[in-house]
């Protein structure tokens, strides 16, 4: 089984995110997407999120698209990658943050892709706020 993983504050669901998801399940043929913690939400985007983590995380479980749906690791941000020893990362176009590190954080059999975009002037999150 070839593992998947994607990660994200989902917050306010939109086709973007589903297209992302489908992207990523080109990769593999168990999809576990990652949704970022309330405190990790704030420290990146220097502001809270709408809904909580749980709000987040069934939203996203509702859309019966992935094969699991957790929330990540509150004090080590690559935690949720040693816990599920993904095959694959998958990034959305515009991930930057954790990004330069990740290389140090997972194991070399482990390959990062990254996604292309899906009608970013329309469906980029920050256009949601």
């Amino acid at each position: 089984m070839k593992k998947v993983m994607v990660f994200g504050t989902f917050d306010i669901l939109h086709p973007g995110h589903l297209n992302m998801f489908q992207q990523a399940k080109e990769y593999g043929d168990f999809l576990i997407v990652v949704v970022a913690r309330d405190t990790t939400v704030c420290a990146v985007k220097k502001r809270p999120a709408k809904f909580t983590e749980e709000a987040r995380l069934e939203n996203i479980e509702k859309l019966n698209i992935a094969d699991k749906v957790r929330l990540g690791c509150i004090d080590n941000h690559y935690g949720a990658i040693a816990e599920e020893k993904p095959d694959v990362i998958a990034l959305g176009y515009d991930q930057k943050e954790f990004v330069d590190n990740l290389v140090d954080a997972i194991e070399d059999h482990v390959q990062i892709v990254r996604l292309s975009p899906y009608k970013p002037e329309i469906y980029k999150s920050s256009k949601f706020k």
